[in-house]
């Protein structure tokens, strides 16, 4: 029998499934994400990434260090397509609050450039960052909490972990259709994530932005791909490959890309349906 619970959190809708009794374990993903939302999340004034970011360093807790290690070794093994760095270009194009609360066509001219690939060390627990330099962990904190609700989750039984469609699997064969491809796999572990250009877009000055940042030009990427969803062992090392893959990185795991005119390349072991 599978149980499921929906909520919202990360901004965006939470579905968990679980192949078992749950007993307290959808309250204790739900109180779990809300704390690591609480802590990383930088349009929380209050949060601890908003802290670093003000003051410049800090002493970071377990979640916070855990995760910025994760993004500068993501920064470094994907040539900086990858890069947490990002958060004042995010701002100039527009993106300077919870996404729902972003004006679907607001004032504003050209976004950006805005210099990314600043100077981050990590000394112990102290992150600090160079001069001007404010960090970004959004969809690299997503897959951190989505790893951990599975976690949570999978002392119940086989379970699925969905957060607006970047989700993570635990035991059991689960069916997951990938929008707009016609592909469905079936997930018994690892995580699946996806990046687009479709969802998170607004428009400023009468030009379309939307939240996919290159590093490169610090600026929206302007690519043919309309997203990019790859399946990878965990949902950070997902999030990672999604950012790189819709960059036009090699990724070296399962993939499928979507161009803006529905052509659809697969690659990474993938075939067509």
């Amino acid at each position: 029998m599978i149980a499921r619970h929906r909520f919202r959190a990360l901004g965006t809708d939470v579905e968990l499934l679980v192949d078992g009794e749950p007993g307290d374990r959808f309250a204790a993903v739900e109180a779990e994400l809300e704390r690591l939302e609480a802590l990383l999340s930088r349009f929380r004034p209050g949060s601890e990434l908003s802290r670093l970011n003000e003051a410049g360093e800090l002493d970071a807790g377990p979640d916070l260090l855990a995760v910025t290690r994760l993004a500068l070794a993501a920064r470094e093994r994907s040539g900086g397509r990858f890069d947490p760095t990002v958060h004042d270009a995010l701002v100039a194009a527009g993106y300077d609050r919870s996404f729902e609360l972003v004006p679907e066509d607001g004032a504003g001219g050209a976004a950006g450039p805005c210099r990314c690939g600043g100077r981050v060390e990590v000394r112990g627990r102290r992150v600090v960052l160079g001069p001007g330099v404010r960090l970004d962990l959004g969809g690299i904190a997503k897959g951190y909490a989505v790893d951990r609700a599975a976690a949570i989750l999978a002392a119940a039984g086989p379970c699925l972990v969905n957060a607006g469609g970047d989700l993570a699997v635990r035991g059991g064969a689960w069916p997951v259709e990938l929008e707009g491809t016609g592909l469905v796999l079936e997930l018994a572990s690892g995580a699946i994530a996806t990046s687009g250009r479709d969802r998170r877009r607004w428009r400023r000055g009468g030009d379309e932005r939307h939240h996919l940042i290159d590093p490169a030009t610090g600026r929206p990427a302007e690519t043919d791909l309309l997203r990019a969803t790859v399946v990878a062992p965990t949902a950070v090392e997902a999030e990672v490959l999604a950012k790189v893959a819709f960059l036009g990185g090699a990724v070296g795991v399962p993939h499928v890309l979507v161009r803006a005119d529905g052509s659809v390349v697969h690659g990474g072991g993938l075939e067509r349906p």
